[in-house]
């Protein structure tokens, strides 16, 4: 029993490790600021629609069957409807965290000139703090999804944590542009970001605390059915629309078909 406890702290400390390089992606994110072009962010699309295709991908042929596994020991019969349900209770909880949340508000800015952005530096600044905010209160389920998945099956925990960082990337550039560019100071962008970047782990603390404390087995399955209807959601409503903005479509699809290809090759050698 001893070794068995060790065995499943070991699998905690690596999935919050990866969850944490997730997190500071963010932090690159925001130093990307100091020189972003609009013009410069095609290689950007094309890796968005990666990470959408890899979360899709893993989500619907993985997530969903490690839900329907634990499910079948206690539902029985039920576990497909169980995991229907919850895989679209996740995608609700999603939308809603969307819909009184808005994570791309002042996203906008990414267009504008410096010179344009210092004719209202308060509006700016305000624009970035609350982009801050935002993104920070989303990264708690982000988190948590990441380290359930990484703290349950590593090699779906790898690909969903590098799909992360990819994401992570423009919103530390959407908090860090208005900061810098508002009060000519690097270290604010790089605080804000580093703010926003930590919420993740943080999440992650969280769900280590529900599984040792609160969460039986049982609603393990529930709650990776949930994960991956997050998962989808933020895929299609976030990843794809912000890939859309800064490529291509032909390259956004590209971006998508390539990382499921390379995520389910992956995983049939894994």
């Amino acid at each position: 029993m001893g070794r068995f406890k060790l065995i499943v702290e070991h699998h905690h400390i690596i999935a919050f490790v990866l969850t944490l390089i997730a997190g500071l992606a963010t932090i690159i994110g925001g130093s990307f600021s100091f020189f972003v072009k609009r013009s410069n962010l095609r290689m950007l699309a094309i890796g968005l629609g990666f990470s959408a295709g890899v979360m899709v991908y893993m989500a619907l042929t993985e997530i969903l069957k490690d839900s329907r596994e634990f499910t079948q020991m206690y539902f029985g019969n039920n576990a497909a409807l169980v995991t229907f349900i919850g895989f679209f209770a996740g995608i609700g909880i999603a939308a809603l965290i969307d819909y009184f949340l808005p994570a791309h508000f002042g996203d906008d800015m990414i267009d504008k000139a410096p010179q344009d952005i210092s004719e209202d530096d308060e509006r700016i600044k305000k624009a970035g703090l609350l982009t801050a905010i935002a993104i920070s209160l989303h990264r708690f389920p982000e988190g948590l999804t990441m380290f359930l998945v990484a703290s349950t099956d590593l090699k779906l925990g790898i690909p969903l944590v590098i799909a992360m960082a990819i994401h992570n990337l423009p919103e530390g550039i959407a908090i860090g542009l208005p900061m810098y560019h508002a009060t000519g100071k690097k270290r604010y962008a790089m605080l804000f970001s580093a703010i926003a970047g930590i919420s993740g782990p943080i999440g992650a603390i969280l769900g280590f605390i529900l599984i040792k404390l609160f969460m039986p087995q049982m609603a393990i399955g529930i709650l990776f059915a949930m994960v991956a209807g997050i998962m989808v959601y933020i895929s299609l409503d976030t990843l794809m629309p912000t890939a859309r903005e800064y490529g291509e479509n032909h390259d956004v699809m590209a971006g998508i078909f390539a990382g499921m290809f390379f995520i389910g090759a992956g995983l049939l050698f894994v």
